[in-house]
């Protein structure tokens, strides 16, 4: 299997779930990446972000929620490898949810009878994986860009 380069993504916005009297709350964060392999898909996580002095320094350790949904923003073409079920299992992002041991990731399959696409989220630790997941699917549909609309002609004067 071959890795992607991972996608960076972009925060949305977040609330807090939890006081904590000394450095960041505890909060809930919705961010948004594109799969790097397949623009016109684009992915909402949310997931639990630990505060706390611990938190605000980065050695804290977040829990294993997360969910995730996709949709299709745009044209998707299928790279051979993909629709062949040769990159099933590509991870398309990561991001560290502790200091050291623990991952956040999302992998991507293709299910070529059902022409959708599949992405799941874990959480993983180098000692012990977590059972806690999500799971999306985009069915892949043909995509028209709008067509723009007429402006009325301008009357002289």
């Amino acid at each position: 299997m071959v890795l992607a380069q991972s996608a960076a993504a972009d925060i949305i916005g977040s609330v807090g779930t939890k006081f904590k009297f000394m450095g960041p709350n505890d909060k809930i964060v919705v961010e948004v990446f594109l799969d790097e392999d397949l623009p016109g898909v684009a992915c909402y996580l949310s997931r639990a972000k630990t505060g706390g002095i611990s938190g605000a320094v980065g050695v804290a350790e977040d829990t294993s929620d997360a969910d995730i949904e996709c949709t299709q923003i745009g044209p998707i073409t299928l790279p051979e490898d993909i629709r062949s079920g040769k990159r099933n299992g590509e991870e398309v992002f990561k991001k560290r949810t502790s200091l050291l041991f623990k991952t956040l990731q999302v992998v991507r399959f293709y299910d070529a009878p059902r022409n959708v696409l599949v992405y799941l989220t874990y959480s993983d630790r180098i000692i012990e994986g977590s059972p806690k997941n999500s799971v999306t699917v985009v069915a892949i549909a043909p995509w028209q860009t709008p067509t723009p609309a007429p402006t009325a002609p301008q009357s002289a004067k």
